[in-house]
């Protein structure tokens, strides 16, 4: 099979394991309040856009209004947890190699913010090895609108089509890459997650059919 025009990952969940970093510090802002954090909470606030979560976050903590007090404090508490580590998800780093290796373009398209990506790149010793590096804070609109991989497609000067892939563990991130025009395959990072609207959902980036998909060989 060949391989495709270009790759697209999304960061928090699907290259780097920095779902359990946010997790971690939205449970800490939550117990500040003295509010548990639910495992239905974290489902809903997945893959958000800051403007999104915000929302969310303020209904959640009956904090009407405090959407953009409480994103700023989210990030400086998921900042503070990041240097404890953050390590690659299963099969991210050899992947991106192999990628590399093959001359196919690579991009790292998130909502989060570009001095979280940075860091969690540097925290975990990637070199951030991308073509090209889209957050959703520098689009007219983050992820579900397909703002952030169009930018993205330009950057890497690739046409948005099936040809092009994009790899994602949340529904909007699924949604946005959907909308963008891609070949679009899920790999949930949240349990009980759904990514039915993907056109094909794996387990890890390990599996088989991944591996097809991007034109590798299994090994």
């Amino acid at each position: 099979m060949a391989y495709p025009e270009a790759v697209l990952f999304d960061n928090d969940g699907l290259v780097l394991d920095t779902e359990a970093v946010w997790s971690r510090a939205e449970q800490k802002l939550f117990r500040i309040r003295g509010v548990e954090f639910t495992i239905n909470h974290k489902r809903s606030l997945v893959g958000s856009s800051a403007e999104i979560a915000g929302r969310k976050l303020a209904g959640f903590l009956a904090e009407p209004g405090r959407d953009a007090e409480l994103m700023d404090e989210l990030n400086a508490l998921v900042l503070a947890e990041l240097e404890g580590g953050v390590d690659a998800m299963v099969g991210a780093r050899e992947l991106i190699e192999l990628l590399r290796l093959a001359g196919v373009p690579v991009g790292l398209v998130s909502n989060s913010p570009r001095q979280f990506i940075e860091r969690s790149h540097e925290v975990a010793g990637t070199g951030l090895p991308f073509d090209a590096v889209v957050s959703g804070h520098e689009v007219p609109e983050a992820k579900p609108a397909p703002d952030a991989y169009l930018e993205a497609c330009r950057m890497l000067g690739v046409e948005p089509g099936k040809r092009v892939i994009g790899l994602e563990d949340s529904p909007s991130g699924v949604t946005a890459a959907v909308a963008a025009g891609l070949f679009v395959i899920g790999v949930p990072s949240v349990p009980g997650i759904e990514l039915d609207h993907a056109d094909l959902v794996a387990r890890s980036l390990e599996d088989e059919p991944v591996l097809h998909a991007l034109g590798i060989e299994s090994r």
